[in-house]
Formats: C-alpha cells, sequence, structure tokens
C-alpha cells in the first residue's frame, strides 16, 4: 500500500510516498522549511503544499511534536504553543482535503522501527528513546503502542533529563563520549527503575555513534541502535494512516 507521511518538526516540516509493506521511500523526500512563527494555520498551509506537490488524493499519515488525543494537540515541543488545545487533525484535513491521521512524532518513529527495525518481532515492554535536541519516547507492549509518554522529562539530579542525556547537551556541554555515556546511563537506569522494560532502543542522529558511548551504559535492560533514524517518522505516520483506508 502507498501512504503519504509528513512529519512536521521544528526547522522542516518532510514528506514522501511511503511503501507501507516494505517501509520504504518510494518517491523523493520534499522538505521545506516550517514557518516561523509555526503557528498551526501557517504549518497546516505547508501540508497542504506538500499534499499537493504530490498530487495526493488518498489518507496522510502526519507527525506532531506533541501530545495528539482525538486530533487534538494538548502539547507543543519546538513549535509555536497556538498548537496547545487546537483541533489539528480536522484542520490539516481542511487544508489537505484528505482524511488525516495524526500523532505524536515520537510515536511515529517508534511504529516504524517495530515494524521494520531494531524491534521488529520482540514481544513484551520496549522502550524507543530518541536522544536528539530532546529526548523523544514510545512504548510498546507486545507491538502496541502505548502513546504519548513524555519520559524525555523525568527529573535527574534535580533536572530535566534532556538538560543532561541528549545529544544537544553532549555538544553544548563539550562532554566526551564517556562522560556523556555516564549520564546516559544514569537516565536509563532510572527509568528501568520505574518500567522495567525489555529493550531499550536508542536512536536519533547519534545512534549512528553508539559504540563510542554503549560502552558506559550499564543498565541491565538489553540495548540496541535504532536502524530506520531519520526515515521513522515519515513511515510510521505512512503506517499509522493505513487504518484509514
Amino acid at each position: 500500500m502507498e501512504i503519504l507521511g509528513i512529519d512536521i518538526g521544528g526547522s522542516g516540516i518532510k514528506g514522501a510516498i511511503v511503501d507501507t509493506v516494505r517501509g520504504e521511500f518510494i518517491s523523493e523526500r520534499l522538505r521545506i522549511e516550517t514557518p516561523q512563527p509555526s503557528k498551526p494555520a501557517a504549518v497546516a498551509a505547508v501540508v497542504g503544499e506538500i499534499s499537493a506537490h504530490f498530487k495526493w488524493e488518498a489518507p496522510i499519515g502526519c507527525t506532531v511534536p506533541a501530545v495528539v488525543k482525538r486530533g487534538v494537540t494538548k502539547t507543543a515541543a519546538n513549535i509555536d504553543g497556538a498548537w496547545i488545545g487546537a483541533d489539528a487533525e480536522g484542520l490539516l484535513k481542511c487544508k489537505t482535503g484528505n482524511p488525516v491521521i495524526l500523532l505524536n512524532d515520537a510515536d511515529a518513529a517508534g511504529v516504524a522501527e517495530m515494524k521494520f527495525g531494531a524491534g521488529r518481532d520482540r514481544d513484551g515492554l520496549v522502550a524507543i528513546l530518541t536522544l536528539g535536541t530532546g529526548i523523544g519516547s514510545s512504548l510498546f507492549m507486545d507491538g502496541r503502542l502505548i502513546p504519548n509518554t513524555e519520559l524525555g522529562h523525568l527529573i535527574i539530579r534535580g533536572k530535566d533529563a534532556e538538560e543532561r542525556a541528549t545529544d544537544r547537551a553532549r555538544q553544548e556541554k563539550g562532554y566526551s563520549w564517556k562522560q556523556w555515556g555516564k549520564r546516559v546511563s544514569e537516565y536509563l537506569e532510572y527509568l528501568e527503575s520505574l518500567i522495567t522494560p525489555d529493550l531499550f532502543i536508542i536512536g536519533g542522529g547519534v545512534s549512528k555513534r553508539y559504540q563510542k558511548f554503549f560502552p558506559y551504559i550499564k543498565c541491565k535492560t538489553e540495548i540496541v541502535p535504532a536502524q530506520l533514524r531519520n526515515r521513522a517518522g515519515i513511515v510510521g505516520a505512512a503506517v499509522a494512516a493505513t487504518e484509514l483506508t
């Protein structure tokens, strides 16, 4: 099945047509800068532009960096605060003229990773964490998504975990891989004590260099790098939208 997936980010909005059976792009990816300020109407207009670019007349899967409940965005991370309380799914349907399913960006990435990546055929409780500008999280129990977790905001040593364990923190504070790996370990060990997962999957661009910091992670849970990386959001959004067909 072919579905258009769109990933709304703080700096760019990206879309591609996805083969949802293989988890692969079957078109070139289109990226358009996120409008500033990133008000819902302005962002929705770009989503409409991407849909028009592909001449799309079918369901669309779309991600947003926010908690999403029944199509309404309840939070806003790296996008304008006007998203809080917005009927975002309805707005996107209006701008594209197509059925739209909207989900949290980390959840979408998790959907892709569980279907096509490191989580494929894994049961039990799987926690997928992206260590980038922030910490995105998604949880799956026996392959079923537990939506809208915000595990990057756990408090470690009196600070939001995102201030210690993100790749942004590593770069801004000049941590060595060993120093940063120990902070990531502390975060994962704390999370481990709360939810006792069967597997941690670590994503984000830094996961390409997992061999530099995995040796310093001391949690008991199995830990592996993500496989889909920057394709995951678009692919996961497209897979989620298959329920609309």
